[in-house]
């Protein structure tokens, strides 16, 4: 059965629910370690803007996500994506109907913002947000194996 999706880089989006953290830095991460061989966008159930948090502790492991941008999953719809990756529960509840063959799998991460309310420094804060990141680079060293 020939393959309905034209060859070349895999395509993968990353949703979460204000695009503005863990789908931000999933998408960075891939950029950054698959860029050959997977093209990756994020996206939101809703709009939150690009938490600056989130830049800076990506800056810290050399991933620059400063220039990505928040944006609302209804304006993607039409790109063919092999890959869907819900990356809060929100998201899977409420992630819309892909055509054609596209996957979609969750893998649920902790909101580092919600984690960050209740740190006294930002030292603090921010070690939320580097646990999240680093356990996102590794669940996106995984990505080709979903996409078999």
């Amino acid at each position: 059965m020939a393959e309905d999706r034209p060859k070349g880089k895999k395509k993968v989006l990353f949703l979460c629910t204000g695009n503005s953290c863990r789908s931000q830095m999933a998408e960075g991460w891939t950029r950054a370690l698959w860029d050959g061989e997977i093209q990756a966008w994020s996206a939101g159930i809703e709009v939150h803007g690009l938490n600056p948090l989130a830049v800076k502790v990506m800056a810290e492991a050399g991933v620059d996500i400063s220039g990505q941008e928040s944006k609302h999953v209804e304006t993607l719809l039409d790109i063919p994506f092999d890959l869907v990756v819900t990356v809060c529960d929100h998201a899977r509840e409420h992630c819309p109907l892909f055509p054609g063959k596209t996957r979609v799998v969750h893998r649920g991460f902790d909101d580092p913002p919600r984690l960050a309310k209740e740190a006294a420094t930002e030292e603090e804060a921010l070690a939320h947000f580097r646990r999240v990141r680093d356990e996102i680079r590794d669940f996106v060293k995984t990505l080709p194996r979903y996409l078999d």
